[in-house]
């Protein structure tokens, strides 16, 4: 069982919902009836709003515990348990597809290239492709980068993030839950980094257009150079 899986039970209080997130991704969605796809949904915050607020939102996710704790929540929204690099295999269009929370930095480069075309092809013409992660050009500067600590309630349990063994080809990323003086579970996984030129070079190559690139969700201008944060906005 992966960490994603043992953690599938607190990722709702450790990264709840946040409006400002859902506000940015509407802008891009289109009308009420639209299709968009969540490209590692996790438990389904975002699918259940927009399905909610009129869409037609599917959610895909590696984990099956995540899968079924989005089943759960939002039984009306589409769920399916699959690597987001094969989202061809649903022989789907979309008006919006999304990915946020680094989930794309867990795809090998030569993997990315192919979710990049994957996802061209499951756009609608005119439709709207926008992806988070960490800015790179920014941790890659640092031998180590370790994450705010999150905490729950009365602060008894606690959530450790750590990027180690930094470098242009992988980043080691652990994780680690604490429930009070117990360990609930620590995991280490491979991060593959990739620079905002890198990013901009291989949408080009897919067909792609830039239309935004951010720091944040609150649109904050993205620096390469100060900001841990990268979101850009592609179209087909």
């Amino acid at each position: 069982m992966s960490f994603y899986s043992e953690f599938a039970s607190w990722y709702e209080q450790l990264f709840p919902f946040r409006e400002e997130v859902y506000r940015f991704l509407l802008e891009h969605a289109g009308n009420q009836g639209s299709a968009v796809l969540d490209a590692g949904c996790g438990p389904g915050h975002y699918c259940c709003r927009f399905q909610r607020d009129g869409f037609r939102s599917m959610g895909i996710d590696l984990d099956p515990k995540m899968i079924e704790a989005a089943e759960i929540s939002c039984p009306e929204a589409e769920f399916c348990c699959m690597d987001i690099a094969e989202i061809g295999s649903r022989k789907r269009s979309f008006r919006m597809i999304y990915s946020i929370g680094n989930v794309v930095a867990h795809l090998p480069p030569d993997r990315f290239s192919v979710f990049l075309r994957e996802v061209y092809t499951a756009l609608e013409p005119g439709g709207c492709w926008i992806f988070q992660v960490v800015n790179w050009d920014y941790l890659l500067g640092f031998g180590e980068y370790r994450f705010p600590v999150k905490t729950v309630g009365d602060g008894s349990v606690a959530f450790y993030r750590r990027y180690a063994l930094i470098s242009p080809e992988q980043v080691a990323f652990d994780v680690e839950l604490v429930l009070g003086d117990k360990k609930v579970f620590n995991e280490q996984v491979t991060l593959y980094p990739l620079s905002a030129d890198v990013f901009l070079q291989r949408h080009s190559a897919a067909g792609f257009s830039l239309a935004g690139i951010y720091a944040d969700f609150d649109k904050t201008a993205f620096n390469r150079l100060h900001n841990s944060g990268l979101i850009m906005i592609f179209m087909k």
